[in-house]
């Protein structure tokens, strides 16, 4: 019954995010660097996530646990669906978030990038995960009511 209704929420939000507003009252996508972010030390981690997948239940575990607009309940229709584009370094530090889709409400958008932010530093991912450089990069998806309150997919899933 448990996996029915994540199959139907990941059903709803792929539906959801295929069909954004109108290009008129669309602002284009918003790419910002976390340049504006302090400098990140290391965070501590005692043994890291050794899959993606896991890395990234992490990662929105803490996104969780550091802002007060992260909502438990998935309400039974959501007013936007935000996926980010987020690059992590090889430390745990925010190297870049950007608005990947959306259906236009640029202040959640905004909520979402700043949750990121406000959650930074991350663990620092594990050496099987990283690409070449060090960094790992994967986009993640915020499921916003309309009272501005979001859930994060990857603490649905699983």
């Amino acid at each position: 019954m448990a996996a029915l209704r994540t199959t139907c929420i990941f059903c709803a939000i792929t539906l959801a995010a295929c069909s954004p507003k109108p290009a008129a009252d669309r602002p284009a996508p918003a790419q910002e660097p976390a340049a504006a972010a302090p400098a990140a030390a290391p965070a501590a981690s005692v043994i890291p996530p050794l899959t993606l997948n896991a890395y990234k239940k992490e990662f929105a575990a803490q996104i969780a646990r550091t802002n007060p607009q992260f909502s438990e309940p998935v309400p039974e229709v959501l007013k936007s669906i935000v996926v980010l584009e987020v690059v992590i370094d090889r430390n745990g530090g925010l190297q870049r978030v950007a608005v990947r889709r959306s259906n236009g409400y640029k202040a959640l958008e905004n909520s979402a990038m700043d949750s990121v932010r406000r959650a930074a530093p991350f663990p620092a991912p594990a050496f099987t995960i990283r690409r070449g450089d060090g960094s790992i990069s994967f986009l993640e998806t915020f499921l916003f009511r309309d009272d501005g309150r979001f859930r994060i997919l990857s603490l649905q899933q699983g």
